[in-house]
C-alpha cells in the first residue's frame, strides 16, 4: 500500500493573511524554491474578498509542489487569533511555522526553521523591513531570480536613509559558531517569524482569542504563556530570514495592553478562549 503523504510531511507553514493579494502570490512563487521540500502550506485567512481563493486556485492549477489549504471565515473585525487557531487544528504535521501574509521567505527558509528545531523549544526569527520604494521593486521576476535576496546599492542606500531598516538581519551565516558570538541568543519573539511543536500550542490553548486588534496577541502573550510552561527559547538571527514587505504601522491599542496585563497578573499559562472553549452549561 502506498504511504498516505499526509503522513510524510515534516511541518506546516501558516500564513496569516488579510486581502493583499500580490504579496501572497510572492510568498506562494518563493516557497516553491525552498530548498526544504517536505511541507504543507496553510492560508489562514482573516476574511479577505475573493481575489485571494482565486489567486490560490490559479496558481494550485499552474501546478504548485506543495499542498496549499486556505482556510477563511467572514470579515468581522480583527479575529487573526481565531483564524490562527483553525489553522493549527487543521494542521496535519507535528511542527508549525508562522509567518504573516506580508513576509517574503528566503529559499533556505524552512530548513532553517527546520534543522534548528528542539524540544519544547520555541525559535524566533527575525525581519528585514523594507521601505515603500524597495517594496514596489519586487516583481515576480525577482522572486523567480531571488534578486529580492541581495544587498544592492539601491538598498544599502536605502537603509542609511533610515527608510528600509534592520538590513543586518538579512544576512544568512551558515557557521554556527559565528553566529553565536554575534547574537549571544538574544531570542525576542516576533509573531510574523516563529516556530514550535503543535504539542505546545496545545498545551497553552493556542492563540488568545481575547485580542480583537493587532500586537501582542499575536507573539508577546504567546511567548509569555510559553515560558510559564517552561518552555525554550532560542534565536533564529542570520538564519531563517524573512523579507516584510511594506505597509503602514500599526499600533497597539489599550485594550491589548490590558489584556495581556491581566494575563500577567494571573500567571496564565492556558488562555480559556483559544483551540478549544469553555463548555456552556
Amino acid at each position: 500500500m502506498t504511504p498516505d503523504r499526509r503522513e510524510q510531511r515534516s511541518l506546516t507553514l501558516i500564513i496569516a493573511v488579510y486581502n493583499e493579494v500580490r504579496y501572497l502570490e510572492y510568498i506562494l512563487m518563493s516557497l516553491g524554491q525552498q530548498t526544504m521540500k517536505d511541507f504543507e502550506v496553510i492560508v489562514a485567512d482573516d476574511g479577505s474578498g475573493p481575489e485571494i481563493s482565486r489567486l490560490i486556485g490559479r496558481m494550485q492549477e499552474e501546478g504548485l509542489p506543495f499542498p496549499v489549504r486556505h482556510l477563511w471565515h467572514e470579515d468581522a473585525g480583527f479575529r487573526k487569533n481565531m483564524m490562527l487557531n483553525k489553522a493549527i487544528a487543521a494542521s496535519e504535521t507535528g511542527y508549525l511555522v508562522f509567518i504573516d501574509g506580508d513576509c517574503l521567505p528566503h529559499h533556505e527558509f524552512l530548513r532553517d526553521h527546520w534543522n534548528n528545531r528542539a524540544p519544547r523549544t520555541l525559535l524566533c526569527g527575525r525581519r528585514v523591513n523594507l521601505s515603500r520604494p524597495m517594496t514596489e521593486r519586487i516583481t515576480p521576476e525577482a522572486v523567480r531570480n531571488r534578486s529580492y535576496q541581495r544587498y544592492s546599492l539601491a538598498l544599502v542606500w536605502d537603509g542609511l536613509l533610515a527608510k528600509s531598516s534592520n538590513l543586518e538581519d538579512g544576512i544568512r551565516i551558515s557557521n554556527p559558531i559565528i553566529r553565536r558570538i554575534l547574537h549571544r541568543n538574544q531570542a525576542r519573539i516576533l509573531g510574523c517569524n516563529f516556530s514550535v511543536e503543535k504539542q505546545l500550542m496545545e498545551e497553552i490553548n493556542g492563540f488568545n482569542e481575547d485580542y480583537q486588534a493587532p500586537g501582542i496577541g499575536e507573539d508577546t502573550d504567546v511567548a509569555y504563556r510559553l515560558s510559564l510552561v517552561g518552555a525554550h527559547f532560542s534565536t533564529l538571527r542570520y538564519q531563517a530570514i524573512l523579507y516584510h514587505l511594506y505597509h503602514p504601522v500599526t499600533r497597539v491599542g489599550n485594550e491589548n495592553r490590558r489584556i495581556f496585563a491581566e494575563v500577567e497578573r494571573l500567571r496564565q499559562s492556558r488562555c480559556p478562549n483559544g483551540l478549544t472553549k469553555p463548555v456552556e452549561i
